[in-house]
Formats: C-alpha cells, structure tokens, sequence
C-alpha cells in the first residue's frame, strides 16, 4: 500500500494506535515484530501516512491489549473515507471530542468567526455555564464537567509557545446578556485583558457592517504543526473536519474579507470597553 497524505481521521487512528501501544508497553519495534510487519508499515500507519485496514487495526489493538470503548472507537476509524471527518456526537455527551483538543493543542495559528457566543477559548467559567444551561441537550448533572472542559482547553492559550490567535466577533456577541450583566461584564473585561497579549487579537464586526463575510456562519481554522490546516465546524450533535485545499482557501477567504470589514483590534477594544460600561456596568436588571 502507497503512502498518501495524512488525513484527520488517519492521523486520529495513528495517535490511538500510539497511546495504546505506549499503554501496552510496546516501543514501535516490538509491536512490529509481535506482527511480523517491518518497523516502517507500523511508522507509516502510526502517522497517518498509511491507512490501516480494518484487519491491521483489529491485530495491532489486539497485541496492545485494547478493549471496550477504545477498542470501538479504533476499529471505527479503521474504515477511512478520505479527506474530511464528520464526528458524531449523541447530543447528552460532551461536544467538543478528542479531535479538536489535540488539533488546538498542536496548532501554530488559530482563527475564526463567532456571530452568536464568545469562542470557548475566550470564555469566562460563568459565561460558559450560563451558555449551557440555555442549550437544549445539555443535561444539568454534566455542566459542571463542561464548563471545566472549557478552562482546560484554554490552557493552550498559556503555554510557553502559544499559537497566533485571531478571533472575528459580530457585535451582537456583545449585545447578547448571556447569563446578565455581572457575567458580561466580567467575560468583556477577559476579553479586554487577553486581547492586549502579544499573540491574540480580538476584531469586532460592526453592526453597521450589514450583510458580512461570516453571515454563513461559526468557524475555526487551525494551522496544525507537522500536518496542515484543518476548518472545524461545530453543531449540536456533529462535529465537521475540512482538510481539502478547496475548503481550507474558502474558509480562509473569508477570514482575510472579515479582516477588511471588521474594527481594527484598538477600536474593537475601545466598544468592547464601551459596552462593558454602558450596557453591563449597572446592577443586574437584565434578563437571565
């Protein structure tokens, strides 16, 4: 079998296939010869380079020692249908999978358009709170352990080597009083704070900006170290993973057209700090 591009779904199983072979105490080489393939077919398959077939990955998870879920999960991504991934969620469980943490965590740029809620790398833990409780499908025993998945992507942000980030808001994200006015308050002062480092920019699309490149919808675009780039599309009970070059420049067309329509980033700080006075800088008299 040919090498061939990674894909994130190839590049999903070889990561599995890695953290199950380091839990089994296998090195690359023992697993090989426990299979009898050369060192190489199993460098290959571990970086996505070449897919493994259903066979390759039920024998490797097999000497491996893998069961239950992640045995599941492994043989499922066995079955690779090219370029892109949808990921499926069920609507009870967390929304953000294994997938996006690992591609944030690699990547060495990151930006995006949100018309509707602050991104979740932004977010304060009572805006995210007040995020879920207005969903629909998120049941009220898991939000504790959401909001607490939300802190620890943001970790990403900290790290010694933090991607470059650039995140679009319409201003309606700023309009909106998710959670009243204390909460907004407190998440456009964040928002203040972070947008003064060195290796983020927040831009704000004006409501007088009418009919906008973004009017399509949310997004991210992730340049990801040693692989590509990658645009995650999030919904309620999917998560989408665009990696074709057509898709990729689309995705990045309308980010450079946002850059033309949008507040410059010193502009965009001084309504952010506007509005965190005129609209949230009272008692709490708005609706929750």
């Amino acid at each position: 079998m040919h090498d061939r591009e990674p894909t994130v779904r190839s590049r999903e199983l070889g990561d599995g296939l890695r953290r199950a072979m380091e839990g089994g105490g296998y090195h690359a080489s023992g697993v090989a010869r426990e299979l009898g393939w050369s060192p190489s077919r199993v460098s290959r398959i571990l970086s996505g380079k070449r897919g493994g077939s259903s066979h390759d990955v039920a024998a490797f998870i097999a000497v491996c020692g893998v069961r239950g879920d992640e045995r599941e999960r492994l043989m499922g991504l066995s079955f690779d249908h090219g370029p892109g991934w949808r990921v499926r969620h069920h609507p009870g469980l967390p929304r953000r999978s294994r997938t996006t943490l690992e591609h944030e965590e690699r990547a060495s740029a990151i930006g995006g358009y949100s018309g509707a809620v602050v991104p979740e790398l932004l977010q304060t833990d009572a805006y995210a709170a007040a995020v879920l409780a207005g969903g629909a499908n998120v049941p009220e025993w898991d939000a504790g352990a959401r909001v607490e998945a939300v802190a620890e992507r943001q970790r990403v942000l900290d790290r010694d080597d933090p991607p470059r980030c650039v995140f679009y808001l319409h201003e309606f994200v700023l309009h909106t009083p998710v959670g009243g006015s204390s909460v907004m308050s407190e998440q456009l002062h964040v928002l203040l704070r972070r947008s003064v480092r060195p290796n983020l920019t927040v831009r704000v699309v004006p409501r007088t900006a009418g009919a906008h490149p973004g009017m399509a919808g949310t997004f991210t675009l992730l340049d990801v170290l040693d692989f590509k780039r990658v645009v995650h599309l999030e919904g309620e009970t999917a998560s989408d993973f665009l990696e074709t070059s057509a898709e990729v420049l689309a995705y990045q067309r309308v980010l450079d057209a946002l850059a033309r329509v949008a507040l410059d980033d010193v502009r965009s700080r001084e309504l952010i700090a506007t509005l965190a006075t005129r609209l949230y800088g009272a008692a709490d008299t708005l609706p929750r």
